[in-house]
């Protein structure tokens, strides 16, 4: 049962970065101006989407997850405190608190790994 609860819980974080991911790409113009307004240059966007579909699918299959849970953690921090540091604004502060929540998810796969249901259990 834990096998399943694990690879559950993987698709479970994961599917959040993986529809943002392709949602960037389909307002992909929008995006980038929303991220310079907060200074950030709008050619960061690239290698955010990628990571916001690499990773998801890496940690679903189970390869190289301590890799892609490593990176998506510290892009949940980045994410939190570059865009919702607004903490007057509730809807931000929750934003804030649940990038921060992610991070620790993503943490706890760095931390432990997969079950069986992993392709880096398989290799």
């Amino acid at each position: 049962m834990t096998n399943i609860l694990d690879l559950v819980a993987r698709i479970l974080i994961s599917g959040l970065f993986l529809l943002n991911g392709v949602f960037k790409i389909s307002n992909y113009d929008g995006t980038v101006g929303w991220m310079e307004s907060f200074g950030i240059p709008g050619i960061l966007l690239i290698p955010a989407i990628i990571l916001e579909i690499v990773g998801p699918i890496l940690i679903i299959l189970g390869y190289k997850v301590k890799i892609a849970a490593g990176l998506l953690s510290l892009f949940c921090i980045a994410t939190a405190v570059i865009f919702h540091n607004d903490f007057s604004d509730q809807m931000q502060l929750g934003s804030f608190l649940k990038n921060i929540a992610l991070a620790g998810g993503f943490l706890f796969i760095f931390i432990n790994g997969t079950k069986d249901f992993s392709l880096d259990r398989k290799f």
